[in-house]
Order: structure tokens, then C-alpha cells, then sequence
């Protein structure tokens, strides 16, 4: 199964948070399946720190490749055929990050890992 981690998911896979369902850690640690992390969490990830919203350890740019390294998820970068998924969805979410996750997701065919119940409104696969 390929995995893609909601932006949260990653933070806190990062810093080893409980918030982390039980589900997930199985999913994550189960050799068989493939984790990654999108530029999309990158660039949200880079945009809340630099406006002062987001505190992480490293600057953005050492702490996202690091980190996502580190735990060995591979990296998806944004690409045309996702961003065309976008007039596809229904207004459910605001939120454009999420948008584009659940586009990359959709295009792909990947599992969004995310605890965001609205998500479930689209048509993705969801893991929590």
C-alpha cells in the first residue's frame, strides 16, 4: 500500500506524539507498504514557520529532508496530473494544502494518512 502522510501526521510522527493512532504506527511499520511525504507538506510546513505560526527544530528546509530521511518515507513532488484533480472536488475543504494532498492521493491511488474526518467527504482512501 502506498501511504501519503497528512502534514500533521508527519510533525507528529516527527516528534514522536501519541496523537499517532495505533492503526497508523502499524501501517507505517509494516515493511510492505511505501510512506511519503509531499512537497505540499514542505511548503505548508515552511509557509506557518516562516509567518511565525509553526515552531519546529531545524529551519524548514533541514528539518523536512531530515527528518523524512531519517524515518525512510520518500518524497512526492507536485505534479501537473494532481493539480488538475483540483476542479474535480467537490468545496468541501478550505483548506488548500489538504486539497492538494487529497488530489496527489487520488491521482496516485494512495492512502491519505490523516485524522481530518472531513477528508472522508472525498473520494479517497483514508487511513486513521
Amino acid at each position: 500500500m502506498k501511504l501519503l502522510l497528512d502534514t500533521c501526521v508527519f510533525l507528529w510522527w516527527s516528534q514522536g506524539s501519541a496523537r499517532v493512532s495505533g492503526e497508523v504506527r502499524k501501517l507505517v511499520a509494516d515493511p510492505a507498504n511505501d510512506v511519503y511525504v509531499s512537497a505540499v507538506t514542505a511548503w505548508e510546513l515552511a509557509v506557518k514557520h516562516g509567518l511565525g505560526k509553526l515552531e519546529l527544530p531545524a529551519q524548514p528546509d533541514v528539518f523536512v529532508p531530515t527528518r523524512r530521511e531519517w524515518y525512510g518515507f520518500s518524497s512526492l513532488p507536485v505534479d501537473e496530473a494532481s493539480a488538475l484533480q483540483l476542479p474535480r472536488l467537490p468545496p468541501v475543504h478550505g483548506d488548500p494544502f489538504d486539497r492538494l494532498l487529497i488530489c496527489q492521493a487520488i491521482e496516485h491511488g494512495m492512502t491519505l494518512v490523516t485524522p481530518d474526518r472531513l477528508v472522508s467527504r472525498y473520494p479517497v482512501r483514508i487511513a486513521w
